[in-house]
C-alpha cells in the first residue's frame, strides 16, 4: 500500500512578510512602541503561542487592518523558564535549585527577540518604510526583513 505524506507547505503559501527585531524591551512596552510609531492597534491575544505540549509559550499580540485588509503579529521569539535542575538520587545533601531554560520559537535564529509577521494576500506591504519606522524607536537596535526560504521551522508561525 502506497504512504501518502503530506507537508504543511502544500497548504500554506508563503504570503506574509516576517520582520526581525532585535530589542530588549518586554514584549508589552515593544507593542506600545510600535503601535505609537507606526500609528497601529496591536493587542495581545488572551492566549500565547504554546509549544512542544506547553513547554514553552509565547506571547502574540494581534491587530487586524480591516480598511487594507492586513494581519500584524508581534511574536516573542524568546521564552525563558525556571525548572527544577535534575540531581542523582545518591547526593549526599539534597538541593533544589532552579534553572532558567531558554527556549526560541524560530531555533535557526536564535539571536532575534521579536518578530512581526505581516499577512496579506496581496502582499502589498512597504517593508523598507515599516523598517524605517521600528528603526526610529529609541529601544530597538536593529530591525531587518527575514528571508522566508531560510527559515525551516516555518510550521512555528502558522496560527
Amino acid at each position: 500500500m502506497a504512504l501518502h505524506k503530506l507537508l504543511v507547505d502544500d497548504f500554506y503559501d508563503e504570503t506574509y512578510v516576517l520582520i526581525a527585531i532585535h530589542c530588549r524591551l518586554e514584549d508589552y512596552r515593544l507593542a506600545y512602541m510600535i503601535n505609537k510609531f507606526l500609528a497601529i492597534n496591536l493587542e495581545r491575544k488572551e492566549k500565547d503561542l504554546d509549544l512542544n505540549y506547553t513547554s514553552s509559550s509565547y506571547p502574540v499580540y494581534e491587530w487586524y487592518n480591516a480598511a487594507n485588509d492586513i494581519t500584524w503579529n508581534l511574536i516573542a521569539n524568546i521564552c525563558r523558564k525556571e525548572e527544577e535542575s535534575v540531581t542523582s538520587s545518591g547526593v549526599l545533601f539534597n538541593d533544589d535549585k532552579q534553572i532558567t531554560k531558554t527556549y526560541n520559537l524560530i531555533p535557526e535564529l536564535k539571536q532575534v527577540d521579536f518578530f512581526i509577521k505581516i499577512s496579506n494576500d496581496t502582499r502589498q506591504v512597504n517593508e523598507k518604510l515599516i523598517i524605517s519606522k521600528l528603526q526610529s524607536i529609541p529601544h530597538i537596535i536593529t530591525s531587518y526583513t527575514v528571508d522566508l526560504s531560510k527559515v525551516k521551522s516555518k510550521e512555528h508561525l502558522i496560527f
